[in-house]
């Protein structure tokens, strides 16, 4: 009888340690799960929550006077910017782009709030120009930095445009010796010699780092707010005063030579490639229409908009694009680009 005592007392903690143990075993089965579980729906909560890691931008940067006039045409262009890009405008002083001043979303409050008032052939198309990449450097997306006017319209989709501008290290900026039309300032020496001089187009592709360049500045902007002035020219004749001697005054075009000039200063010219991406036609020398001739590239007109035309401009950027792959170096009086400006819209609609 005892024995059977013990024998059952036995069964009954033998099923007690079978059954501590199911339910230790049933405990851990049961966290491993919840921890898979939460793991899973963890990483579905960030997956969704979480936002796309976007690439590097362009940072396009317009010197307009007031409204965008060919707003509608950038508008179109954006649509498949799909995230890569980023706008800033300069205005005059005080204007804002709202609902009544545009119609394009992309557009919207994208005016700068420091801007200066802007006069051809003055320092202060630089300065305007300091002022966008200072706000375009603010975003650290932006990578590339694209000078464009208000009658600037783009002739390739974005898509293009931007894998054309991202396909290489360098910045995009015309700039040559210049030692023949004497805008160099014999007062800018030693600090700009005159060895380092540089004439272009205002219209450059800048890279982030040569962004900061002209952004950090203290030298060669101050000489050329003092030095680089503009010579009265025929056409402001009525309303500017006239020095007794104009020959010693210089006829500079800051915007022409700032960048250009400012990067030989740095020693960064193995850093760019020497041409610009917008194209402005200069070669109307036997224009027999006055206002086609002058100190300004000529203003496209309606009749000027044909499939001729576009189809000539894109043939210069493939044959500059060639040359340029095939090293040599070469200069033609047309400068083309992804960008056509002087007031194209009117021919294009």
């Amino acid at each position: 009888m005892k024995r059977k005592v013990v024998q059952h007392m036995w069964k009954k903690k033998l099923f007690a340690l079978i059954l501590v143990v199911f339910c230790l075993g049933s405990l851990l089965f049961m966290q491993t799960r919840y921890h898979h579980v939460a793991g899973l729906v963890s990483l579905q909560h960030r997956f969704v929550s979480e936002p796309e890691v976007q690439g590097p931008k362009v940072a396009f940067l317009f010197i307009a006077r007031n409204r965008l006039p060919l707003e509608m045409v950038w508008d179109a262009f954006f649509r498949g910017g799909d995230r890569k890009f980023s706008i800033f405008v300069h205005c005059r002083p005080g204007f804002l782009l709202n609902k009544a001043t545009t119609r394009s979303p992309y557009f919207l409050n994208r005016q700068v709030n420091d801007s200066v008032q802007v006069e051809w052939g003055e320092s202060s198309m630089i300065e305007a120009e300091r002022v966008l990449l200072r706000h375009a450097l603010s975003d650290p997306l932006n990578d590339r930095f694209v000078f464009l006017s208000d009658s600037c319209i783009p002739l390739y989709n974005f898509s293009y445009t931007y894998d054309y501008i991202m396909s290489t290290s360098t910045s995009f900026v015309d700039s040559f010796a210049d030692t023949k039309e004497g805008r160099y300032n014999p007062k800018m020496d030693p600090v700009i010699p005159v060895y380092n001089w540089r004439k272009g187009s205002q219209w450059a592709v800048l890279t982030r780092k040569h962004a900061k360049v002209v952004v950090e500045d203290e030298t060669v902007f101050p000489m050329f707010q003092r030095y680089c002035k503009k010579k009265p020219l025929p056409e402001f004749w009525r309303a500017h005063y006239i020095p007794a001697d104009t020959s010693k005054v210089h006829n500079c075009i800051p915007d022409e030579h700032y960048v250009q000039t400012l990067l030989a200063q740095k020693g960064l010219e193995e850093e760019i490639t020497r041409r610009s991406l917008t194209h402005t036609s200069w070669d109307i020398s036997n224009s027999r229409e006055h206002e086609r001739r002058g100190w300004h590239p000529v203003t496209y007109k309606y009749s000027d908009a044909t499939p001729m035309l576009l189809k000539f401009v894109k043939i210069i950027f493939i044959m500059k694009r060639n040359t340029e792959e095939n090293g040599a170096a070469a200069r033609v009086n047309h400068r083309l680009a992804s960008f056509l400006p002087e007031n194209l819209l009117g021919l294009l609609l």
